[in-house]
């Protein structure tokens, strides 16, 4: 994820060769010269088209989510919000749309307001569906054209070496996991810019100031998109700078200064701007501590760095499920031909420090990526993992190990780069007299990268927002400050109905429940998934999850009542489910006969319920 890799050290000045044009026969004959900015057009369009084609499953398919869809319905209602809060002008690091009634931190929360806010009238003119397919699209294209620009400008001559390059680390498998689910982590076409600023060639303070500033304002862009990523890229940034620093010193002596004073500017400036938010973040409502889940039981195996993702044309279902922690977190997919490559580039252009600079870097972030204890094959080695030695510090021990290795994704697609553009400076092969070293190098390149070729995101079906919902029969139902409660009321981390409701309704309601991260109660900051259980809560979600009919109480009646009061329901709705049927029985059962709507069942509690407290 981190781009510290490439930008850094190399400086190369990029030299575009003129385009030939023939000597005019006639003016018949005479051929207009091609313009300068269409093979650089051609490239970003290829990377667009990959990306549509990789989004297809979900293009004009409203019924239908990427894999891991609890994470889509989360990003979906992320979107959302963000167009909610600029129409009505609404806080957008607080809502109460979900979570009634005590609503969610979003920006202690992946809110990608980064993100949101500039896909703003998508949302509003095509729904949060579509809004996530733009965004998906933007991050797998936006950072491989990102990538692209940067390696055409700083590090390669030729062009082909800076596309290829650049399709490595926008369509790496692991970028293909992410974007999919985690839009904060595949959103990563800021980061070859804040490298180019930060290691920026020029000294004095015209390279100071300026840069500085720019810096500045692209790190608070990133910090709302996913400040996880902005970690990962500080980190994986100093251990290049340390390694280059190491590998030539005089250059690090000679650009420290330059360096130092534009990244005080930036701290300067991102303080400036962030201090508001991030105090909202850590101690404004709904703040938590800690982190919802064990973020270190996401590890990878050793062997994933030799495997196929699923997501690829020589992928299956059941080596990368043994290797990775869940579908989304397939990040060290690289196999073996991308990876000899990578080790022949260094060896061959071993001299250069910017090659033993990125080196070094990706070693160290595929260590760390195989957590606390090493796994092979899916066997338990009982070897400490080199991740113990960082795991207690602060931020790190929030890390996900697994992610650490997608800072190895930017590393070896500038590794291709090089290659590829070292390949196209040589002429002949010194070890096969005769055979073109292109033709070998190409080779090479075409074993390497041709078993990574991703295949379209894996969609799933999804039931649909019930009719009545969507179409606004429950708007005279539900007063100002009372709430449509979904069945089950969700408050874990699972696909949530309401939450996906609220999404494509566009917030038109506030409801209980939601996929976020919030505290245990209002005086234990712990974090967890959701609000804390209510026991209606609890007894629907089991009975969704069963499909059995409890036998219940009076007392379970009561509490029921109870928990709708503290939720300050209007309405409560079922919509389409697995074990539908029993549910629609529990709830009966609780509150008495509902009403069959457009698409599912409702029952209208203002009676029952009175005046919430």
């Amino acid at each position: 994820m981190t781009r510290a890799t490439a930008s850094a050290a190399e400086t190369t000045s990029e030299t575009t060769s003129a385009t030939e044009v023939p000597a005019a026969v006639g003016p018949s004959t005479a051929r207009r010269p091609r313009p300068a900015w269409l093979p650089d057009a051609l490239v970003i369009v290829g990377y667009l088209g990959l990306a549509m084609l990789l989004t297809s499953a979900q293009w004009g398919h409203p019924g239908r989510l990427f894999h891991q869809a609890g994470d889509q319905v989360l990003f979906e209602w992320m979107l959302g919000h963000a167009a909610h809060a600029v129409v009505a002008g609404e806080n957008p690091l607080f809502s109460t749309a979900l979570n009634a009634p005590d609503g969610v931190n979003l920006m202690a929360n992946t809110s990608v307001l980064g993100l949101g806010v500039p896909l703003a009238p998508v949302t509003l003119l095509f729904g949060s569906q579509v809004a996530f397919c733009v965004a998906v699209v933007c991050c797998l294209a936006g950072t491989a054209t990102a990538w692209y620009a940067l390696l055409r400008r700083r590090l390669v001559t030729a062009r082909s070496a800076a596309a290829l390059g650049g399709l490595v680390c926008g369509f790496a498998p692991g970028m293909i996991a992410q974007a999919g689910a985690h839009l904060h982590v595949a959103a990563q076409f800021l980061l070859p810019a804040i490298l180019a600023l930060v290691f920026r060639p020029g000294s004095g303070p015209r390279g100071v100031w300026r840069p500085g500033v720019g810096l500045g304002l692209l790190l608070v862009w990133q910090v709302f998109i996913g400040e996880e990523v902005l970690v990962f890229l500080a980190l994986a940034a100093g251990v290049f700078a340390l390694g280059y620093a190491l590998a030539d010193r005089a250059a690090a002596r000679r650009l420290a200064p330059s360096l130092l004073g534009r990244l005080a500017v930036a701290a300067v400036v991102a303080v400036t701007l962030l201090a508001y938010p991030l105090w909202f973040q850590f101690h404004g409502p709904q703040h938590y501590t800690g982190m919802a889940f064990a973020a270190h039981g996401f590890q990878l195996d050793a062997a994933s760095f030799t495997a196929s993702a699923r997501q690829t044309v020589l992928g299956d279902d059941w080596l990368p499920g043994l290797l990775a922690p869940n579908p989304t977190e397939e990040n060290s997919f690289f196999g073996p031909g991308l990876l000899v490559l990578a080790v022949v580039t260094v060896s061959w252009l071993w001299r250069r420090p910017l090659v033993r600079a990125l080196a070094g870097c990706g070693v160290v972030f595929a260590l760390l990526s195989l957590g606390t204890d090493l796994r092979v094959d899916g066997t338990a080695t009982g070897i400490a993992g080199p991740y113990r030695l960082v795991a207690g510090l602060p931020l790190l021990d929030l890390a996900v190990p697994a992610r650490f290795a997608l800072v190895c994704v930017p590393v070896l697609g500038v590794l291709v780069a090089l290659f590829v553009d070292r390949v196209r400076a040589a002429r002949r092969s010194p070890a096969v007299p005769g055979l073109p070293l292109r033709l070998l190098g190409a080779g090479a390149v075409a074993a390497a990268l041709l078993p990574l070729t991703p295949t379209p995101i894996r969609a799933v079906p999804v039931a649909p927002v019930p009719g009545f919902v969507a179409d606004g029969g429950w708007r005279t139902l539900v007063p100002a400050g009372r709430t449509v409660v979904a069945v089950p009321p969700v408050t874990g981390a699972a696909l949530s109905p309401v939450m996906l409701w609220s999404a494509r309704t566009g917030l038109a309601f506030r409801a209980p429940g939601g996929y976020f991260i919030g505290p245990s109660g209002p005086d234990d900051p712990a974090a967890r998934w959701g609000a804390p259980d209510r026991p209606t809560a609890v007894l629907l979600r089991r009975v969704v999850e069963t499909g059995a009919v409890p036998v219940l109480t009076e007392t379970d009646r009561r509490q029921a009542v109870d928990d709708l009061r503290h939720w300050r329901a209007a309405v409560v709705v079922l919509g389409r489910l697995t074990h539908d049927e029993p549910v629609r029985r529990t709830v009966e059962e609780l509150l008495g006969p509902g009403r069959p709507v457009d698409g599912g069942w409702m029952w209208d509690v203002r009676a029952l319920v009175g005046q919430p407290l």
